[in-house]
């Protein structure tokens, strides 16, 4: 486990018995390069895609994907949930480098647990009701890497952790180019929240002197190694 969540809170009972990255390189999931990530800094940005707070509280930015409006079909609902495990997965190696890029000693496995999720579902069908389906398949991909009792690595409805389960809503009737637009707060431990803010602040992708700083001390280390 991460040495910050070793230290934490969460009671004995509910802790998480796996390496979340096991877990990751079992369903293959990519979670892109330092590379790629870090060269994404806010210069001329609207928005950032993951805020820290003191607390320990993550906030991470909605992202919209899919073949477009959902409506109550099988074989359309099933590719809004695809879609919406795309957008899981892209939403942990966002934050797998948001934790990791400064070398505060965080990762994934530093993740207490899942607070809320928020999924807006494309459909201007007043009668659709597949908003909850939909998203859905989020909430499972989700679970499959932290732990939950829909996730890929449950038995009978039970996993050995649920630190992936959140609070959510699922709402339909929106308008858009793309099928559904989920977002999520996640918790780490308030001391590594800290030592992120302390060393780069609290936003990612990072400023842009913030992000050349950190490819430097990058480059520094993967060099000494």
């Amino acid at each position: 486990m991460g040495h910050f969540y070793d230290n934490s809170i969460i009671p004995q009972h509910l802790r998480r018995d796996f390496d979340v990255y096991e877990r990751i390189e079992k369903l293959r999931l990519d979670l892109g390069t330092f590379e790629s990530w870090i060269n994404r800094d806010l210069k001329g940005a609207n928005i950032c895609t993951i805020t820290f707070h003191e607390s320990g509280l993550v906030y991470i930015s909605g992202y919209g994907y899919g073949p477009g409006q959902m409506y109550d079909d099988p074989k359309r609902i099933g590719e809004g949930q695809e879609a919406a495990q795309f957008i899981a997965d892209a939403m942990i190696g966002r934050l797998h480098w948001s934790l990791v890029c400064g070398g505060e000693g965080g990762d994934l496995n530093d993740v207490l647990y899942t607070v809320k999720g928020l999924g807006m579902v494309v459909s201007t069908d007043v009668a659709f009701d597949g908003a909850p389906a939909v998203m859905n398949g989020f909430s499972s991909r989700w679970q499959s890497v932290f732990g939950g009792g829909t996730g890929a690595f449950a038995v009978d409805g039970e996993d050995s952790s649920y630190s992936g389960v959140h609070a959510r809503s699922a709402i339909g009737g929106f308008t858009g180019r793309f099928s559904i637009e989920p977002e999520l707060i996640v918790a780490i431990p308030p001391e590594l929240a800290k030592a992120i803010i302390q060393n780069r602040g609290w936003i990612f992708p990072l400023p842009p002197r913030e992000a050349e700083r950190i490819r430097v001390e990058y480059e520094k280390t993967a060099q000494s190694q």
